[in-house]
């Protein structure tokens, strides 16, 4: 008896107020491809998120450790929104186009989900380093949500 093996979406979340809108759109894209769901966030350096603030809340931590366990918090949360205790949830530390494009390769990823901000998004892709980096340099094919910033 021959099974297939089972297929793979990566979601790639930054710590922006639109990643509960890609984590959703990514998960309904996941599950009606019958797909097993993978959320990373990969975390950068320290300046880039004590400037950043979540829909989950404001960073409060300088420390790493700390870092790690808010991030993986984060994570954890968007699972609750979702309802699926299936999600696998990965954190990664480094380069975001790099580690997403490692990570997708390492878990043998059949699509890879991930935001592009602004108004023209389609226009802004070029300028848009990550996303550009994603689209140039992977075979998997790369499905992009256009998002735009919340405005408190």
């Amino acid at each position: 008896m021959q099974t297939t093996p089972s297929k793979k979406v990566l979601i790639a979340l930054d710590y922006d107020p639109t990643a509960l809108k890609v984590a959703k759109s990514g998960y309904r894209i996941a599950k009606a491809m019958n797909a097993e769901v993978l959320l990373l966030h990969v975390l950068r350096d320290m300046f880039f998120y004590s400037t950043m603030v979540m829909n989950m809340g404001p960073l409060q931590s300088d420390n790493v450790l700390e870092l790690k366990d808010e991030s993986q918090n984060f994570l954890d949360k968007t699972i609750q929104i979702l309802r699926d205790e299936t999600i696998r949830t990965l954190l990664k530390e480094g380069d975001f186009a790099s580690s997403i494009l490692a990570v997708a390769g390492s878990v043998h990823a059949d699509i890879i989900i991930m935001g592009s901000h602004g108004h023209k998004w389609l226009k802004n892709i070029a300028r848009d380093s990550v996303t550009e980096r994603v689209l140039q340099q992977t075979d998997i094919p790369l499905f992009i949500i256009p998002i735009t910033k919340i405005v408190y």
